[in-house]
C-alpha cells in the first residue's frame, strides 16, 4: 500500500526561489473532500493526474496515496466536474541535503501564504533543515489544499495568519 510520509512547514522567507533548480504552475480541484479522505485533479506543466487519499494518521504524519497520470483531456474534463474552488499555486523545487522540499506559493484565494512540504521513506528520518523553514504545521487541517479551498486563506484571521 503507498503510503505518503510528509512533513509540513511554513515558510518564513523567499530565500527558497535562488536555492530552486525548477518551479511550476499546479491548479487542481476536489471531486471529493470529505471525512478526510480526497478525491484530487491536479494539471500541471501540460500534464493531469488523478490522486486518492486516505485519512491522515494520528499526528498528519502520514497516509494513503494513490496517483495516476491521466491525459490533459481528461485532467480539464473532469476539473469541470469538481466541488467549488479551485486551488492554484506555483510549487518551486529546492535540494537540500538528501531530500526535495517542495514549496508551494499560493495564488488566488490563497495568495500570501507559502508552505514547504518535504516526503520522507519513514517517520523518523532525519533531513537537513534550511533556513527558510518556519514553524511547522504538520497536522494542522487547515493548511491542507482540500480544507484551503473551502476555506481559503483571505478568510483567515489574523490571529490564524500569524506564525
Amino acid at each position: 500500500m503507498p503510503i505518503e510520509i510528509e512533513r509540513k512547514f511554513l515558510v518564513a522567507d523567499d530565500s527558497y526561489k535562488a536555492m530552486a533548480t525548477s518551479h511550476s504552475r499546479i491548479a487542481q480541484g476536489y471531486l471529493c473532500s470529505e471525512h478526510g479522505r480526497t478525491v484530487r485533479v491536479r494539471l500541471r506543466d501540460g500534464r493531469a493526474y488523478l490522486t486518492i487519499k486516505g485519512p491522515s494518521a494520528p499526528g498528519g504524519l502520514s497516509r494513503y496515496e494513490f496517483e495516476k497520470e491521466i491525459t490533459p483531456d481528461e485532467g480539464l474534463s473532469l476539473l469541470r466536474l469538481c466541488e467549488p474552488g479551485v486551488v492554484e499555486k506555483f510549487r518551486w523545487l529546492v535540494p537540500c541535503g538528501n531530500h526535495v522540499f517542495e514549496v508551494d506559493e499560493f495564488l488566488g484565494d490563497n495568495d500570501g501564504l507559502v508552505v514547504a512540504e518535504v516526503e520522507l521513506r519513514a517517520a523518523d528520518e532525519p533531513y537537513a533543515r534550511p533556513a527558510f523553514l518556519g514553524r511547522e504545521v504538520t497536522g494542522e487541517e487547515r493548511f491542507y489544499n482540500s480544507h484551503l479551498r473551502r476555506r481559503p486563506y483571505k478568510e483567515w484571521t489574523a490571529d490564524e495568519k500569524a506564525p
